[in-house]
């Protein structure tokens, strides 16, 4: 199962995802760097691919060779991650 970054929609796994594709739920571009599973923030380009190219709005759909979805249970968008980055050092230092 594949999972919407915005909405964490689940999106049947093995459905083609064109650079136009939606998610049912939410309408966001699904073929976006925030949907794929090599988007790593904080990496160069913020991508585990070394050989793709910069894409500059990482929500927006891209025509990248190198997507591919990521699955469900990923975090969505990031802001999870960032979250529990924030709740961790707040703890470590007393807030």
């Amino acid at each position: 199962m594949w999972s919407c970054a915005k909405c964490g929609t689940s999106i049947e796994s093995g459905v083609p995802i064109g650079r136009s594709s939606t998610c049912p739920s939410c309408n966001a571009y699904l073929h976006s760097c925030v949907n794929c599973r090599f988007h790593s923030p904080g990496r160069h380009n913020d991508c585990a691919e070394p050989q793709a190219e910069l894409v500059r709005d990482k929500r927006s759909a891209n025509f990248c060779d190198y997507f591919v979805m990521r699955e469900a249970g990923g975090e969505r968008d990031g802001t999870d991650t960032r979250k529990s980055a924030r709740d961790a050092f707040d703890s470590l230092f007393g807030k």
